[in-house]
């Protein structure tokens, strides 16, 4: 379809976002990402049943982790879209962009030596 989304978003496809733990968003903040948002199919339309019901209680739970050490909460989301969205998907990557450019860079990049 050609829909545009900002240069700064990278896609890492996974076959469900149940696949994604908790382990992987936190990998990526410490390899130095401002944000991170999962993009799942439709509750109740998962492929793999409830998988991306599991994702969004692990992105609510990565939300409080995220708090309590200072990095915000705010710099991870969770969103369902339906795979025939593909301008809501780009609607979504441009707001979330905007989201962490107000926000400013990952402060465990201010920490590193």
């Amino acid at each position: 379809m050609r829909i545009s989304y900002p240069t700064s978003i990278k896609i890492i496809k996974v076959p469900c976002t149940g696949r994604v733990d908790i382990i992987h968003i936190l990998k990526a903040f410490e390899a130095g990402a401002d944000g991170v948002y999962l993009v799942g199919c439709l509750e109740g339309d998962c492929h793999y049943l409830n998988g991306n019901i599991r994702a969004g209680k692990r992105v609510k739970y990565i939300k409080k982790l995220l708090e309590e050490t200072g990095i915000g909460s705010d710099r991870v989301s969770m969103y369902n879209v339906s795979s025939a969205e593909g301008m809501k998907f780009a609607e979504i990557a441009r707001e979330f962009t905007e989201k962490i450019k107000a926000l400013g860079p990952n402060p465990l990049k201010l920490i590193r030596v």
